[in-house]
């Protein structure tokens, strides 16, 4: 098992990198996120990698980062969703943002990358939820990372959680951003900012004035 790879970058092609490792080449596939981060063609890089291996192939997959491969093993733990999928997810949430729309049981989050329709985004949601608080907490994400409107890292929500609040808060502050516009994983993650910021301030309208504040932030 090849777990780690460093060499030069010898070219780029569509879902993969070419890694020459003393003279020798190597196809890693990977992510738009790996591949756009991981250097420019003649420069050093290191890719920590995973292989499948059937019948008639051998395949590298490499990730720029141990999150982004913790994400990779733990998505193709779903059935139907196979290393290519894995990717796709992968490329249009990274590591960041998937462990929010997971949190946020955001369908049309996942749906977003090839492959993923319907019934595989709710199988995915519904198998991971439980999961991926697990990876969120020990690959935190530094402030900054994720795009805006920002996403609070899952271990603020676990915080959260354990906070008494009135029952269907987070459901109404939700259905009411998502009124209003703004993605459900993005309310998501504004709503559980705001319950950190409430100082005991648990009434609807100032939840969602807080969270309104972080989305525009």
């Amino acid at each position: 098992m090849i777990g780690k790879l460093s060499g030069i970058i010898d070219s780029f092609g569509d879902k993969y990198l070419l890694l020459d490792v003393q003279g020798v080449g190597y196809v890693v596939h990977a992510s738009r996120r790996t591949l756009t981060r991981i250097g420019q063609a003649g420069e050093a890089a290191q890719l920590l990698t995973d292989m499948q291996v059937r019948e008639d192939s051998m395949t590298l997959y490499g990730f720029i980062d141990a999150a982004e491969q913790q994400w990779f093993r733990l998505l193709n733990s779903v059935q139907g969703v196979g290393a290519k999928v894995a990717l796709g997810i992968l490329s249009v949430c990274p590591p960041e943002r998937l462990s929010v729309i997971i949190a946020a049981q955001d369908k049309a989050g996942i749906t977003q990358a090839d492959g993923v329709g319907p019934k595989l985004a709710t199988r995915i949601l519904t198998e991971l939820k439980d999961k991926a608080a697990a990876i969120a907490v020990e690959f935190p994400v530094s402030d900054g990372a994720a795009p805006k409107p920002s996403a609070a890292p899952v271990e603020s929500a676990l915080d959260t959680a354990l906070v008494d609040v009135p029952a269907n808060l987070d459901e109404d502050a939700l259905s009411a951003l998502i009124n209003l516009g703004y993605a459900r994983a993005d309310a998501y993650s504004a709503i559980m900012q705001a319950k950190l910021k409430a100082n005991d301030n648990y009434d609807l309208q100032n939840i969602i004035r807080l969270a309104l504040k972080e989305l525009s932030a």
